[in-house]
């Protein structure tokens, strides 16, 4: 086996990973990260052709059990209603996600004191603000100062465009006297960061090729290389190994040509999102660490967390938007603190889907019965073709220690590394919430007038946010990684994805991702001196 050694192996070069390696390039440290995907080629993205859409099927799908590329892995996912998506690939989910972009409220890391359900941060807003600014900053966010619902933020670009459809949606909530707000978006409306602004193409969910969506392959990467981090693609990561001591040693992996090798590190993060992450320690079983690495508290792997998505659509008479421009230009957060009066705890943000294209348009037709097929097929088609729009409800998904990732026993990947099996069920918290915020959504769109009204829950593909697979705290049985992000049972092992998560929060998790990681490498640069006490 081939061997070498570096001062910090990053696994995963997605959203964490991205911003971890630029935090930590100025220490001069020798950093590599292995990432078991490839470089995205936006010149191959859906769309620069014409059938970007039957290609968010296939080769690009949201799942990686349909889109099969050579640095996916397979996921069982039968026993959970949701669906995974995620993207394997320099990265990683930002490739494909619409740039929604968020932050948690203050009351997201207080959820126990506040509700009486799960658990509190050991972290509050305050410590991640700076952190969240940094982040804003380097990924580039258009948006509007002022939003009631929300902490202030920093000067950002100038807001997405409403467009007909927006302006329709925010005419219901305006009808119902209900917050709305321009979303903050790393949508770029005017050129930022070497990025050309959006030309409103409306193809944002499977990889923008004109480059104006932020995604860490364009935004942090360059930065990171250019101050001395190699990446490494198509490196597919078996386990990570201990000494006697209970040290990281260092990492075993696939190469490109499937040559398997070690590599040593001083340090090892993990930044593999909330499924990948537990899967890699669960199978780096040793004497010390039979159940998996750092998993002395046996909750490596419980505790996932989706956001339950309801999508909720209306159908107007008025010619809107279609496909055309980002779909998250405006969110509702009325329904996002806590009010018991309307039976369940916490809440969800509503985020804006602008429209669909030709081809989904036809497709969601005839799956809802609208679309007939022979006599009166192109006239039913006229009254949907850019006649519709809608939200999708972004539910708080409790933590529950039954949700939980395990290793498959038969399912592997291509070398033989054993698949993440999931198993997940729907509380009946959020069953509660779903169908509220369908009812509440319905009146929106009838307000703006919609003729008819359409929704669906849970979305099926909607296991885009993957989180409390190894969560934060401060004491290590109940916890997986310290209020730093360093594992309690392995001083040199550090997570910064998603599955350090405690709760889900209402809303899109990758602005929160990303500050926790520029947070937690912040810590280790602060504490180079004793890392390891």
């Amino acid at each position: 086996m081939a061997v070498e050694s570096v001062d910090v192996v990053i696994i995963g070069a997605g959203a964490s990973g991205a911003a971890a390696a630029w935090s930590l390039s100025d220490t001069r440290m020798h950093i590599v990260c292995l990432e078991q995907g490839d470089w995205p080629d936006p010149a191959r993205y859906p769309s620069t052709g014409r059938d970007w859409e039957l290609r968010a099927m296939s080769d690009f799908s949201f799942n990686p059990n349909q889109r099969r590329n050579p640095g996916d892995y397979p996921i069982n996912e039968d026993n959970s209603p949701i669906k995974i998506a995620n993207f394997n690939g320099v990265g990683g989910g930002t490739v494909l996600y619409a740039g929604h972009f968020p932050r948690f409220h203050p009351s997201d890391f207080r959820v126990h004191s506040l509700d009486g359900v799960g658990e509190d941060w050991p972290i509050d807003y305050a410590t991640l603000e700076p952190f969240y600014d940094e982040n804003d900053r380097i990924m580039g966010v258009s948006g509007l100062q002022g939003d009631p619902a929300n902490p202030p933020r920093p000067e950002r670009m100038k807001p997405i465009p409403l467009g007909r459809a927006g302006a329709a949606v925010a005419r219901g909530f305006n009808a119902k006297g209900w917050h709305w707000w321009p979303s903050d978006s790393t949508v770029a409306t005017e050129s930022h960061g070497g990025r050309a602004p959006c030309i409103n193409l409306g193809h944002c969910l499977h990889g923008c090729a004109q480059g104006a969506k932020a995604s860490t392959d364009i935004t942090y990467w360059p930065l990171a290389r250019r101050a001395g981090v190699e990446v490494r693609t198509r490196c597919r990561v078996r386990e990570i190994t201990i000494n006697d001591e209970g040290r990281a040693t260092g990492v075993v992996y696939y190469d490109a040509e499937g040559v398997e090798r070690f590599l040593g590190a001083e340090v090892v993060i993990l930044a593999c999102n909330g499924i990948g992450t537990p899967r890699l320690l669960l199978n780096s079983t040793s004497k010390r660490f039979p159940d998996g690495l750092a998993n002395s508290s046996g909750l490596v792997g419980r505790n996932l967390m989706f956001h339950p998505y309801a999508y909720i659509s209306g159908r107007f008479e008025e010619t809107l938007d279609g496909g055309r421009g980002p779909s998250n230009g405006l969110w509702s957060q009325e329904f996002y603190e806590t009010d018991l009066g309307r039976g369940f705890v916490r809440g969800f943000t509503y985020e804006f889907s602008r429209g669909q294209g030709p081809v989904m348009t036809a497709l969601s037709g005839m799956g809802r019965g609208q679309l007939p097929i022979g006599a009166g097929h192109h006239e039913a088609y006229r009254r949907l073709h850019q006649k519709t729009t809608g939200m999708v409800a972004i539910c708080e998904d409790l933590p529950e220690l039954h949700n939980r990732v395990t290793l498959d026993p038969d399912l592997k990947d291509a070398h033989g590394i054993p698949a993440p099996r999931i198993d997940y069920t729907l509380s009946d918290n959020s069953r509660r919430m779903l169908a509220f915020a369908i009812d509440r959504a319905s009146e929106v769109l009838k307000a703006a007038g919609a003729v008819h009204v359409h929704s669906e829950s849970p979305l099926s593909i909607g296991g885009w946010h993957l989180m409390g697979t190894a969560r934060m705290g401060l004491d290590p049985q109940t916890s997986v990684v310290n209020e730093w992000g360093r594992s309690h049972d392995v001083k040199n092992l550090f997570i910064i994805d998603g599955s350090v998560f405690v709760t889900s929060a209402g809303v899109n998790p990758t602005s929160t991702i990303q500050a926790l990681a520029l947070y937690v490498a912040d810590a280790i640069k602060s504490r180079l001196a004793n890392l390891f006490d």
